[in-house]
């Protein structure tokens, strides 16, 4: 149990709001009270305001869901680990950086376009128990001098006092790398670079960013990262895991092999579900089952939109 409710620092009063919750919850189901029950009341009782500056996203997603190479998995976990037990590490064990460092776990997902970021995120999200919120940076960025930093502000002080993971998705818009000073404009971008490391650095909450070009990023940032995760676009072999995972719930014709698509169209992740979606729709359509032909149309279809070479030998 106690596992079960690490990732949350409800207050005293909420705590006990949050327990009688939780065993309504399980009252009314007619079972036992469980972890999912606790989970679901602390998660009733840390609602926060952030739905003014984020999407919130209620993850869906499990390890189980990631086809991923071990050393990008192994460090997903690892950062999972760190949310959970911070506050044993860092406060029981005393071993905090001290100078006004604040408790919190920041990470940065780097990679291509559909390798798997904002799931990854979605999904170490879903293992604390907690909701993902997407930060929307048109929210967030405004032309006006302060007002961006203003912003920020809000998000990072309703973070703080809210059990949630927040995601700061194409991350390079506000923690892109400093300047030389030419102009006023130059001096205060540089100034609200200086905000958000002073800022992230008395984080207490779960920051989670997305690039896709980890040099963009600002050296300083990088620095105050706990975990940097890289994700690699995948191989043959991990494509075909891919496309079969993608399919897992869907009726295909027997025999079906997405072998070829997954050897001959170098797709990542996002793409090859894309793919798959216009497959099934094609299927659902005809009122049949997925073919090796609506593969292959839903494969050549992300690959025009990509801007590629369309293979013609590509057969079934």
């Amino acid at each position: 149990m106690a596992a079960t409710v690490a990732p949350y620092r409800l207050g005293g009063e909420r705590i006990r709001r949050a327990a009688r919750s939780a065993r309504k919850l399980a009252a009314f189901e007619g079972a036992p009270l469980g972890p999912d029950h606790l989970r679901r009341a602390a998660r009733q009782h840390s609602a926060s305001g952030l739905e003014n500056h984020a999407r919130r996203i209620r993850p869906d997603v499990g390890w189980g869901d990631l086809v991923l190479p071990a050393e990008p998995l192994g460090q997903l976990r690892e950062l999972s680990l760190r949310a959970r037990y911070r506050d044993r590490v860092l406060g029981d064990w005393r071993l905090s950086a001290g100078g006004g460092r604040g408790r919190g776990v920041l990470a940065l997902f780097a990679g291509e376009s559909g390798t798997g970021k904002t799931m990854s995120a979605e999904v170490v999200a879903a293992d604390l128990g907690l909701d993902l919120y997407v930060v929307q940076l048109s929210s967030v960025v405004d032309k006006y001098v302060g007002e961006t930093e203003k912003n920020l502000e809000r998000i990072f002080t309703e973070a703080d006092r809210t059990d949630a993971v927040l995601l700061f998705d194409e991350a390079d818009a506000v923690f892109g790398k400093r300047s030389e000073v030419n102009d006023s404009h130059d001096r205060y971008a540089n100034l609200e670079s200086a905000y958000l490391l002073q800022r992230l650095e008395a984080f207490d909450g779960i920051a989670l960013l997305t690039t896709n070009l980890r040099a963009n990023i600002d050296d300083a940032f990088t620095r105050r990262l706990d975990t940097v995760v890289d994700f690699p676009f995948p191989d043959a072999g991990q494509r075909l895991a891919l496309w079969r995972h993608s399919l897992a719930h869907v009726p295909c014709e027997d025999g079906i092999d997405p072998g070829p698509c997954a050897r001959d169209f170098e797709l990542a992740g996002g793409s090859i579900r894309s793919a798959v979606v216009t497959a099934a729709y094609a299927a659902a359509g005809r009122g049949e089952p997925v073919t090796g032909a609506d593969l292959l149309a839903g494969a050549r279809r992300e690959y025009r939109k990509a801007g590629r070479l369309v293979l013609d030998e590509v057969s079934w």
